[in-house]
């Protein structure tokens, strides 16, 4: 069952009135309105979240262009197992707290544009959860400092996404580190990664799928190296070098049991 709240763009009156003492609802997603301006966006004030006693079997929650920043976070269901936020803007208090307000189910977190979410919001989630999928997407405030403490906590990782994050090598040293069970790696617009640090990723032994969109300072040469190194490696997806046709060629015959894809 997926609700939508077409009528009224903030947590809705259904999460107020209409939803029942015990709802069976297995995801729930909201997309607010927004009002653009040359700066930031601004959202209006919302009403009352889903509380977690009304909704107990809530498992996916999606929020889209929402200010969540009156809200508190122990509004949030513990039984979630999915949590998808984009553009919205939150608290420095998420995330934060006893285990008491902590999400202990929850595997998916998937994070996209929004400004405020920091380190301290991935260590704090990182070590009340053990989540098996991340991504992060235009998070400027996750650093290498912050993957460093959050990686111990994220040991049973398999699934990583790293967009248009200010990481670069000593980030890979620890996803190198501590994310042995990835799966599925994409690594973009990270413009301080050398191939110093892309030599860590060779760790990553259970790696299936490899996507990266990297600058100019990483040869072909140090691409093939790595994805030698990675002997589950089916999937190669390149991007924002500008390699030459012959490079390229070089690439895909060093790989002969991967796919290949490039993309502009």
């Amino acid at each position: 069952m997926r609700p939508s709240c077409t009528r009224d763009p903030w947590f809705p009156q259904l999460a107020e009135n209409e939803a029942p003492a015990k709802s069976p609802l297995d995801t729930f997603s909201i997309k607010a309105r927004q009002f653009c301006c040359s700066k930031a966006f601004q959202c209006s004030k919302p009403r009352v979240p889903l509380p977690a006693n009304r909704c107990p079997q809530l498992r996916r929650l999606c929020l889209a262009e929402t200010d969540l920043r009156p809200v508190p976070y122990e509004s949030i269901p513990p039984s979630l197992q999915a949590l998808e936020l984009s553009r919205c803007e939150i608290p420095a208090a998420w995330f934060c707290g006893s285990a008491a307000r902590a999400l202990p189910r929850l595997q998916c977190l998937v994070v996209g544009n929004v400004p405020a979410f920091s380190d301290h919001h991935l260590l704090n989630i990182s070590s009340q959860s053990r989540l098996k999928t991340l991504s992060l997407s235009g998070t400027y405030r996750v650093t290498d400092q912050g993957i460093q403490r959050a990686a111990p906590h994220l040991e049973e990782l398999e699934r990583l996404v790293l967009r248009r994050c200010v990481v670069g090598d000593s980030a890979m040293d620890f996803v190198g580190r501590h994310m042995k069970r990835l799966r599925f790696l994409e690594i973009s617009d990270a413009y301080s990664l050398t191939k110093a640090g892309l030599a860590h990723l060779a760790a990553l032994r259970c790696l299936e799928t490899l996507c990266l969109d990297l600058c100019d300072k990483i040869s072909p040469g140090a691409i093939t190296a790595l994805c030698q190194a990675l002997p589950q490696l089916r999937n190669l997806k390149l991007g924002g070098a500008c390699f030459e046709d012959e490079a390229i060629g070089k690439i895909q015959a060093s790989l002969p049991h991967c796919s290949f894809s490039r993309t502009p």
